[in-house]
């Protein structure tokens, strides 16, 4: 609220769960309702009806306009230095942050002057200014302001490359792709979705997606997951979305579209088991999730903060017999559908050709898997491309990239 005054602006409220104990007004007229906000009679006001919130905040936009041209909403670079400089060093601003970022010494450097540790912090969205650390200072530092000031210095700067959500795989592209997915010639297909708040940055998810893209993946993402990858820059000032083609197919990036675009994931392994395996979809969900689970290398990577939401998607993915490789975020869910190798007949497989029971092996080992850092998930989420009755040739090409990884990443020269 003290934002809003400090910048002239109206607030509305959309739902009674949180509606910051402004009043109802829904059932007022509009122009009753502009004028108490325009007044000052109200700092807000909730809304529940739809078209009126519409109505109400546009003619508030055209009212107060004017008048807010004239605010400053950023403090100079002088005024910045000197807020910066109250920071007694308490650690209170660690303490509450998520991440567990170095924001203390970013402040206090910065009441010396020295930019370059915040410039490090807002950088690839390390610090995605969620304000926890600035409603904790004692002190009353605008953290979020100096935040803000940074990336205005360099938004000129920022800029990238996106590839258009283009929607749903289609049934024609699953057609073209289904064997060599299934034969183990295409890998698997991995899917980056997820919030942002990242551990260590969105570059993380970025030099993952690249690791796969060269070994002959095919990349899937949307939302911010999308906007990561997009923001990342190689050597030459190129984006994955430059260097890699947006085709469903080995090498590909696709950007599916926003968060709400992550059903297009499960979809195409659907598609997979209906169109190349000829497994039909009506009261067919059990056939369906085993096939996927058995033959169809595909993992979702959710880097960022697992939230209910995120929480509830991946449940509804790995119901399709899709394992998930969370980030360390998720390590509240890390005995969440956990594999028992230890069990052997619970990874016994009905052989269709013989009609006898064979030992399988646990592949995917884990459903959802949460990775202390992005070298650990880059390991499993290859591991977790394996299947149970992969082919010979399939097995062969998923066992090397896996072994190479693990070589690249955790095994050390004698």
């Amino acid at each position: 609220m003290k934002k809003l005054k400090k910048t002239g602006t109206a607030l509305i409220a959309t739902t009674d769960k949180m509606c910051l104990g402004l009043p109802d007004r829904t059932n007022d007229e509009v122009d009753s309702i502009l004028a108490d906000i325009l007044n000052k009679r109200i700092e807000g006001a909730l809304i529940l009806d739809p078209e009126k919130v519409g109505e109400v905040a546009t003619k508030l936009s055209l009212s107060l306009s004017k008048s807010r041209k004239s605010i400053k909403t950023l403090p100079d670079m002088d005024e910045i230095q000197e807020e910066a400089s109250k920071c007694t060093q308490c650690e209170w601003c660690v303490r509450v942050c998520p991440n567990n970022l170095p924001i203390m010494d970013a402040v206090s450097s910065a009441g010396k002057g020295d930019l370059d540790a915040v410039e490090s912090l807002y950088n690839n969205d390390i610090c995605y200014t969620c304000g926890r650390c600035e409603q904790e200072c004692p002190e009353d530092i605008k953290i979020m302001d100096l935040m803000s000031k940074v990336g205005e210095n360099n938004l000129k700067s920022q800029k990238f490359n996106i590839r258009a959500g283009r929607g749903p795989i289609q049934d024609v592209e699953v057609r073209r792709v289904g064997a060599p997915i299934v034969l183990g010639d295409i890998p698997g297909v991995i899917a980056f979705v997820g919030c942002t708040n990242y551990p260590n940055g969105g570059e993380e998810v970025a030099k993952m997606a690249e690791e796969f893209l060269k070994r002959n993946y095919i990349v899937v993402t949307s939302g911010c997951g999308a906007m990561s990858i997009g923001e990342y820059k190689d050597e030459e000032g190129k984006t994955l979305y430059e260097k890699y083609s947006g085709d469903f197919d080995a090498r590909g990036l696709v950007n599916l579209g926003s968060c709400v675009s992550n059903s297009h994931i499960s979809g195409v392994a659907i598609k997979i088991a209906n169109i190349f395996a000829k497994k039909p979809l009506e009261g067919n969900f059990e056939v369906i999730a085993d096939y996927i689970l058995n033959r169809v290398g595909a993992c979702g990577v959710a880097w960022g903060p697992y939230s209910q939401k995120a929480a509830a998607i991946a449940a509804g993915v790995n119901r399709w017999g899709i394992p998930v490789v969370l980030g360390p975020h998720g390590s509240k869910y890390r005995r969440l559908y956990l594999g028992r190798p230890d069990k052997e007949d619970v990874w016994n497989l009905n052989d269709m050709r013989t009609g006898k029971v064979i030992k399988g092996e646990p592949a995917p080992e884990h459903l959802l898997f949460a990775a202390e850092n992005r070298e650990e998930a880059t390991v499993a989420i290859a591991k977790n491309c394996l299947r149970p009755t992969d082919t010979n040739k399939g097995r062969q090409i998923k066992l090397n990239h896996y072994i190479d990884l693990n070589k690249k990443i955790f095994w050390c020269d004698s």
